[in-house]
């Protein structure tokens, strides 16, 4: 019995963590900048304030990009060398299945070309709605 457990144990696995979907990232910069040049930096509030979003989750953008730019040696400042602005972007997404399933039976006595027997069928159609959203985070040469 024990063996049965430890072998549903990998399966069990498997389908959680197949079933957590992660959130793509991708990132598109000047390979050439360097950012070794810049020290301070701001937030760029016209911009911030474009973004359709909540503003429980623009406090928690912006949090975490501060948290990110301070581990990376930046300081904020009044007179930044970098201005960090975002922009937001969503599509709203709709998936519709048409789901089909019937069964059925029959039986009879010998051969015969014909049959008779009870049927089942079921047909419906599923819609799934979904927002998919995409976050641009952009840092602007306040010098130029």
């Amino acid at each position: 019995m024990k063996n049965i457990k430890l072998l549903g144990l990998p399966l069990i696995l498997l389908v959680f963590i197949t079933s957590c979907s992660s959130v793509s990232v991708l990132s598109d910069y000047d390979q050439k900048a360097d950012f070794n040049g810049y020290k301070t930096y701001a937030f760029y509030k016209t911009g911030i304030d474009k973004a359709q979003i909540s503003d429980l989750d623009k406090k928690r953008i912006l949090r975490a990009i501060e948290t990110e730019m301070s581990s990376r040696g930046f300081v904020k400042s009044e007179k930044p060398d970098l201005l960090v602005s975002i922009f937001t972007k969503e599509q709203e997404r709709v998936d519709v299945y048409n789901n089909n399933y019937g069964w059925g039976g029959a039986w009879g006595w010998g051969y015969n070309p014909w049959a008779w027997g009870p049927g089942f069928g079921w047909g419906g159609t599923s819609v799934s709605a979904s927002t998919q959203g995409s976050l641009y985070i952009d840092l602007i040469d306040n010098n130029t």
